[in-house]
């Protein structure tokens, strides 16, 4: 014996209240298999679903499109920090600058490498110290780092921060649009079921075959399990879906 399936997709929620809303259009509400307060209730919640769905999906399309040049944003300043701290590196093994320069921007002298640069907050922490420890060099007079120069730096380090925070605010509106979308569904979910209990009560007294047929053309939907398929007939298969 089929099963009733509730909708567990956007999608298919919109259509099983779309189904109902548009079989409350045509019918009078006596012949209706459902109340007029549920008729209601579908004209109240379809358009605010429709709505949360469209919010919700143009939030990730723009947070997705803004990151392509976050990204290259975000290499960007890797190669400037990264190159920043090379140089400074290079003057101090060439006798330019001494070892305690290294103090001024937080860097250690027992291995000379680049420090990690793998995640934003690296970056963010880094660009910072670079920025900060040469501004400090530069008013007690010392020899400014060049190529890059603490000013470029400081530019491109501008630019990333401005994508970067743009792009935590497309974040964070993403994140209430899921929200808002989470609690719309489960008001929708509340909604079809309720509407789908009401439509078989209606029509319990009826064959089952007929109650199911009846049923369907509210948008309710049956799954023949995948032991019972061979004892489905051809009008059967095309209103009812197979749980394969």
């Amino acid at each position: 014996m089929p099963y009733r399936r509730l909708p567990n997709t956007d999608s298919a929620r919109l259509k099983a209240l779309k189904s109902a809303s548009e079989m409350g259009k045509d019918l009078p509400p006596f012949k209706l298999a459902f109340s007029q307060h549920s008729y209601r209730r579908i004209q109240s919640v379809l358009p605010g679903f429709e709505m949360a769905i469209q919010e919700h999906r143009n939030s990730l399309n723009n947070q997705a499109d803004k990151n392509k040049e976050y990204q290259k944003r975000l290499r960007k300043i890797r190669i400037y920090i990264s190159h920043f701290i090379q140089v400074i590196h290079m003057a101090i093994s060439r006798g330019d600058m001494v070892p305690e320069t290294l103090e001024y921007f937080g860097l250690s002298d027992e291995d000379r490498k680049v420090p990690s640069l793998n995640s934003e907050e690296e970056l963010i922490c880094w660009g910072q110290k670079l920025i900060e420890g040469e501004k400090q060099r530069l008013q007690k007079g010392m020899s400014p780092i060049t190529n890059p120069t603490v000013a470029v730096l400081k530019v491109h380090f501008d630019k990333f921060m401005e994508y970067h925070n743009y792009q935590n605010s497309l974040k964070r509106r993403c994140q209430i649009a899921q929200e808002q979308l989470n609690e719309k569904r489960t008001v929708v979910d509340s909604l079809i079921q309720q509407l789908w209990n009401e439509v078989e009560e209606n029509f319990r007294e009826l064959p089952e075959e007929l109650r199911r047929e009846k049923a369907t053309d509210y948008g309710l939907v049956y799954v023949f399990r995948k032991n019972e398929i061979g004892n489905v007939s051809q009008f059967q298969t095309s209103r009812i879906q197979s749980n394969v």
